[in-house]
Parts: C-alpha cells; sequence; structure tokens
C-alpha cells in the first residue's frame, strides 16, 4: 500500500487523532500534543507544525518541528521532535520521507537551517544530518544534537 505524507495543516480533522498517536508513542501528555497542534493549525508562524505519514487513512509515522525539544540549548532553534515510524512500517524509507518534506516545507517558509535531538548515533546521517554537539536534556542527560540545513 502506498505511504501518502502530508502536513497536518492540510487535514486539521486528523488533529486529535493524531495527538492521540504521538501520545501513544511517546507518553508526553495529550494536552501538550493537543496545544501544539492547534497552534500550528492557527497559523501564526511556520513552527509548531507537525507530519504524518499514513497508509490506508492510518498513521504510520509522524514528526513534529517545535521551538524547542526540552534541552538546554534554546539557540538551536527549531526543532524536529517526536520522530516515529511503526514497526511494521519500517525499513521503507518512511522516516527519510517525513524528514525530507518537514525539511522542504520549513524551507519554504523561510527556515533553511533545523536541529534534532537524539540518542541515535548514525540513523540522521542518512538523511544528510550532520552531528553538532551533545546538549543537557531537561531531565538531566546528554543527547546528540543534529543540525540540517536546506
Amino acid at each position: 500500500m502506498e505511504i501518502r505524507i502530508m502536513r497536518l495543516a492540510d487535514e486539521p480533522q486528523k488533529k486529535e487523532q493524531a495527538a492521540r498517536w504521538f501520545h501513544e508513542k511517546w507518553g508526553v501528555p495529550l494536552e501538550a500534543y493537543l496545544q501544539s497542534m492547534e497552534e500550528s493549525l492557527a497559523q501564526s508562524g511556520p513552527v509548531p507544525a507537525w507530519y504524518l505519514a499514513l497508509e490506508g487513512g492510518q498513521i504510520v509515522g509522524g514528526l513534529g518541528v517545535i521551538q524547542n525539544d526540552f534541552h538546554e540549548r534554546k539557540d538551536l532553534a527549531p526543532n524536529i521532535c517526536a520522530v516515529y515510524v511503526e514497526e511494521r512500517a519500517r525499513r521503507r524509507g518512511i522516516a527519510g520521507a517525513l524528514l525530507e518534506y518537514a525539511c522542504a516545507d520549513m524551507k519554504a517558509q523561510g527556515i533553511s537551517r533545523l536541529y534534532l535531538l537524539t540518542e541515535h548515533t548514525s540513523f540522521y546521517e542518512r538523511y544528510g544530518w550532520e552531528f553538532l554537539c551533545m546538549a543537557r536534556e531537561e531531565q538531566g542527560g546528554l543527547a546528540r544534537v543534529y543540525v540540517h540545513q536546506a
């Protein structure tokens, strides 16, 4: 079945479904996702923004673009966050397609540099991301920061 990548802003009726899906994957409060998605739909600026990968109408992947992904480096913004692809849909290029779509969409809105906080050590390099530095997360641990320049 074909995968369709889309902006939540193009189909705002998917907001509750998307918020629940991200909440189930990451454990961040549902209300936080709903609030961020409502902000993105208000069209006050390019950030925040949310993107989904759909297969047969079902969400199989997604990511967001927010100002800061819970780390101390507030100067490294905006951030790609909550990148996730359902296990059954992995190894099909969905994460790469989501990243490419989001980066292109942000570039079209005047944002050519994006950051991403992760514990992965080689995954994002495949998609043109470069390791920048380590940053302290709000929870206290260190995580890798990657940058993507469009």
